[in-house]
C-alpha cells in the first residue's frame, strides 16, 4: 500500500503519567487502531518513545498530533514536556508535520453546550462521534478516585478532532 492509494493518515499521541494513549484516523470519524499503553519505572519516558516510534514505524502517518505543552499550552511534569519535544524532533526527523493544541484548544473546539465541557462530558462527546469509542467510556468519575486510564484515549482523539476541525481539508 503506498501513500497515494491511501487515505491520509493522522496520529494523534496524547501524553500521561502512566504513558500514553494513541488513536490512528484514516479521516474525520474513521479511527481504525488505538491503544492505551502504559510503561513504568525510572526510565518511562525513554520506554515511551521506543514505543511511540514503533507506532509511527508502523503506520507511517502523515501528520502527528500531540498536546501542546509549551509554557502557554498545558503545565505538565516536566518528564511529559521533554518527552512531548522528543517526540516532536523524532517527527521532523521523518519528515512528519506536527500539529500541537493546548487544553483550551481542546475545549473551545467541543464548547457547543454552553461552555467548556469537563473530560467526561468530552469522552461523552467523543463517543457520540465515534461510535466505536462508546465501549470505552469510563463512568462519571468520583472526587475521591484517580482518573480512569481510558480517559487518555478520549484525549487522543480529541486532539485528532480538534486537528480535523481546524485545519478543514484533507490531508497528504
Amino acid at each position: 500500500m503506498t501513500n497515494d492509494s491511501r487515505s491520509a493518515l493522522v496520529l494523534s499521541i496524547y501524553l500521561n503519567t502512566r504513558g500514553f494513549a494513541f488513536v490512528v484516523f484514516e479521516g474525520h470519524a474513521s479511527p481504525f487502531d488505538w491503544g492505551i499503553r502504559e510503561t513504568r519505572g525510572p526510565r518511562k519516558g525513554n520506554g515511551c518513545l521506543l514505543r511511540i516510534s514503533q507506532i509511527i514505524d508502523r503506520y507511517a502517518p502523515d501528520v502527528l498530533v500531540i498536546q501542546d505543552t509549551s509554557e502557554q499550552g498545558a503545565r505538565r511534569a516536566r518528564w511529559i514536556s521533554k518527552l512531548n519535544g522528543s517526540i516532536t524532533e523524532l517527527a521532523k526527523d521523518r519528515g512528519i508535520p506536527v500539529f500541537a493544541y493546548s487544553r483550551a484548544q481542546v475545549r473551545a473546539a467541543f464548547d457547543e453546550h454552553g461552555g467548556p465541557p469537563t473530560k467526561q462530558i468530552l469522552a461523552e462527546l467523543i463517543a457520540k462521534h465515534i461510535p466505536a469509542f462508546e465501549q470505552y467510556v469510563p463512568p462519571p468519575r468520583k472526587p475521591w478516585m484517580s482518573e480512569d486510564r481510558r480517559m487518555g484515549l478520549f484525549d487522543a482523539a480529541a486532539l485528532a478532532l480538534v486537528f480535523f476541525r481546524s485545519t478543514d481539508t484533507s490531508v497528504g
